[in-house]
């Protein structure tokens, strides 16, 4: 009973932060994603056109999905390096299931959330039993997953060409046959039903209330008898899984799953996190400064590219980003 009543006053104090100065981050983020909408729109009129913006969002598909499941394990106070690899690696395993085994649709996707968990359960064990640091621990794993992925592959990509329906996943369009005007691609929905899910779980769920104590404190919950490796090796379970999804939207935009494709994907996932107010010192962030922060990212990545600005500069800019974005969380941790 009293363990019971430790474990009550332990999700008690550690609720998520939803306001406060993470607030102030997301409107700032959200300001800044109005200010580059209007700065390219003036730069370049082909920004603004329908094409262009279902590209936006067909890129912040992917990224924003693999910074859902960043937000997870950095609010933890951890960090997770693998999930761009990990997409590749869930991509190539639903190749595998749908056009070299030629099983149906279900059994690719079911295939590749329970090899992103599987994965997520790997790392996560890595950190909680062997007390890696999550850094070292992911890193790794970021190398094993790329591996994986060209060794399962050959080397070549897998074509998805015998299953047509697993395109639609990413860009077939359900609001089109309500609103033919608005062909708003399914990876989108995808994306934002996700978002609404991990929000949930972390504001109404014991998973959600331990991840957010374990970012807080980590001591304090394991000596309230709280079973601290479960929870964070489930977290890390929950992070693989979504990055399983990611995969999935990719490899069907692409209608192919591409084993060289993957790393610095992280970088971009981390970036989103940080920029939509999630701490790297962990405790406190919000799903939804996250998707804003994925937003932010893509209009940049696109406003450049419209703008004929060389890609080597392109990453020049995303480094100086991710550098303000962290520099800016470390003041507003000194103001709290």
């Amino acid at each position: 009973m009293a363990a019971t009543e430790t474990k009550g006053r332990v999700a008690g104090i550690f609720r998520p932060r939803f306001f406060g100065a993470g607030a102030r981050q997301k409107l700032f983020a959200f300001a800044s994603l109005i200010l580059l909408m209007g700065f390219f729109s003036f730069a370049s009129p082909a920004f603004m056109q329908l094409d262009n913006l279902l590209g936006i969002l067909q890129s912040t598909a992917v990224n924003g999905v693999l910074a859902i499941a960043s937000t997870f394990v950095i609010i933890t106070a951890g960090i997770d390096l693998s999930v761009g690899t990990l997409m590749t690696l869930c991509a190539v395993m639903a190749g595998v299931f749908l056009t070299n085994w030629e099983l149906p649709l279900w059994t690719g996707v079911l295939g590749a959330i329970a090899t992103g968990a599987l994965s997520g359960a790997i790392s996560g064990s890595l950190v909680a039993k062997l007390k890696l640091p999550p850094f070292i621990a992911t890193l790794g794993m970021m190398l094993v997953n790329k591996g994986l992925a060209l060794v399962v592959a050959g080397d070549k990509p897998i074509y998805f060409t015998d299953t047509e329906s697993f395109s639609l996943i990413s860009q077939g369009s359900l609001i089109s046959y309500i609103l033919p005007s608005l062909p708003i691609p399914n990876s989108v929905l995808i994306l934002f039903a996700l978002a609404i899910g991990a929000s949930v779980v972390l504001s109404s769920t014991a998973l959600g209330r331990y991840t957010f104590a374990l970012g807080s404190n980590e001591e304090a919950v394991r000596l309230s008898g709280v079973n601290v490796d479960r929870w964070k090796i489930a977290i890390y379970v929950l992070a693989g899984a979504i990055c399983g999804i990611a995969g999935l939207l990719i490899a069907s935009r692409l209608n192919s799953a591409q084993p060289a494709l993957g790393q610095g994907y992280e970088l971009e996932a981390i970036a989103a996190v940080v920029i939509g107010g999630t701490s790297l010192s962990g405790g406190s962030g919000t799903v939804l400064g996250t998707i804003i922060g994925a937003f932010i990212m893509s209009v940049l990545t696109n406003g450049l590219r419209i703008m004929s600005v060389a890609q080597e500069w392109q990453i020049v800019v995303t480094g100086v980003i991710i550098i303000l974005a962290v520099y800016i969380d470390i003041l507003r941790r000194k103001q709290m």
